[in-house]
């Protein structure tokens, strides 16, 4: 590795009066693309001049420079440089010395590290809106449908890795629709878009595992047979969605209904067997005075192998009180609530049991991935609108590593701007003269 020592002389005009530390910082920012620019201009002559060493006059013939100068723009704003040219002598190919050394793509004006800011916007922000904060902010940055591509690029060289190393024992899912655009951006209907998290024990935090758009709960079974060791899975967390159970369940697994959706969806059924407003009150009311609904996981996990007696009365109590709702509840005239409140007195208690065997508490709601994916459902429902398939999956791919996983997120760019040796700052000397003015 060889040192490039670059010279650099700054001339500041500096107020007598009004000159504030935000003045002073903002000017230095204004001047960073003009500082910048020069020293990319001087480094690339350098490398250029280096270059001659690879490039033997018995070989090729050096022609100046293009005349056309390429154009980059950079995080720091545009650099514009005509690049050296020489001839092979054999076969008259016309090279780039400084293209081929630098890996300089073709036919692309944003480099990769223009693109880290503004993509990392647009998981949060519509494409048009991190384009444009980008340029406000930076003075330039790329247009939105250049951060479309760039996105779809990226998460196409992204992956699901394999999991099966890792000894998961819960596996909570859950979803939501999307609404699809089609042709002409006219909406197209709605697309389910499901997820799925694991742990490996109680007290462990969830990692995602997996999203899927568009597919069914038994080909989602498929894909996590592949990734996880879907044999070791101990228990099935999810809602009310009709299917899940059926297609997700194993023999050595038990399921557990969300204890939150469970109170939520009960006055649906209650619509669905004509019962609707003020009358459903008294219902939910006896619905709602269970105390299962009022269970917080941070006070179950206080209790001891002491307190078993109490958990086994709390579990009397519960079963007791949807006893009492199912006795106001007759299959004649409340058929669907009824059957019901029977399905989730099943798969509503499983956690108890689980503490019961273990003493140790397995969550009981879908909150983790609720309250998780809250900025992931809120960007596609109230700043995307409607979706395609590709469009969607593939931004995904990348918004899930930077707001679950960022150490993933830094990864990936490295992996996307192929760095293998980097500039390094050796030494930095600065000084400074004051230059009278004579006025």
């Amino acid at each position: 590795m060889d040192d490039l020592e670059i010279k650099i002389a700054i001339t500041y005009k500096v107020p007598k009066i009004n000159l504030t530390l935000n003045g002073l910082l903002r000017g230095l920012d204004r001047d960073r693309e003009a500082i910048m620019r020069a020293v990319v201009g001087k480094i690339f002559e350098a490398l250029e001049e280096k270059l001659r060493e690879d490039y033997p006059p018995e070989q090729y013939v050096w022609n100046g420079h293009q005349s056309s100068a390429r154009r980059l723009l950079t995080s720091f704003g545009e650099v514009r440089y005509s690049l050296a040219q020489v001839t092979e002598r054999k076969t008259g190919k016309s090279i780039n010395p400084l293209v081929v050394k630098l890996k300089i793509p073709a036919y692309r004006q944003y480099p990769g590290e223009a693109l880290e800011a503004p993509l990392g916007q647009a998981i949060h922000l519509s494409y048009r809106l991190a384009a444009k904060e980008t340029k406000r902010i930076r003075g330039s940055g790329p247009g939105k449908s250049t951060l479309w591509s760039r996105m779809q690029e990226m998460a196409a060289a992204t992956a699901w890795p394999s999991m099966k190393s890792i000894p998961f024992e819960f596996l909570l899912v859950d979803g939501t629709s999307v609404k699809k655009q089609g042709e002409g951006g006219r909406s197209d209907g709605r697309m389910e878009f499901r997820w799925a998290w694991a742990s490996e024990k109680p007290g462990k935090p969830f990692q995602l595992v997996g999203f899927w758009l568009d597919q069914d709960w038994k080909a989602i079974r498929e894909d996590l047979e592949k990734r996880l060791d879907y044999g070791r899975l101990r228990m099935l967390l999810a809602d009310g969605e009709m299917g899940v159970p059926e297609a997700l369940l194993t023999d050595r697994m038990e399921f557990q209904r969300c204890v939150w959706h469970g109170l939520h969806d009960f006055r649906y059924n209650l619509f669905q067997d004509g019962i609707k407003g003020s009358a459903q009150e008294p219902y939910r009311e006896g619905m709602r005075s269970n105390p299962l609904f009022h269970l917080k996981q941070v006070n179950l996990e206080k209790l001891t192998t002491t307190d078993e007696p109490v958990v086994r009365k709390l579990v009397e109590t519960i079963e007791r009180g949807f006893e009492d709702l199912l006795a106001a509840l007759p299959p004649e005239k409340y058929p669907k609530t009824r059957t019901y409140v029977e399905n989730f007195l099943g798969a509503g208690l499983t956690f108890f049991k689980y503490w019961l065997d273990h003493h140790e508490w397995p969550p009981f709601t879908t909150n983790v991935a609720e309250s998780g994916f809250s900025r992931i459902v809120n960007r596609i429902k109230r700043v995307g609108r409607r979706w395609g398939d590709t469009g969607l999956s593939n931004w995904l791919m990348l918004a899930v590593r930077k707001i679950f996983d960022p150490a993933e997120w830094t990864n990936l760019w490295r992996q996307y701007f192929q760095l293998h040796c980097r500039l390094r700052l050796q030494t930095l000397h600065v000084d400074y003269r004051w230059i009278l003015c004579i006025t």
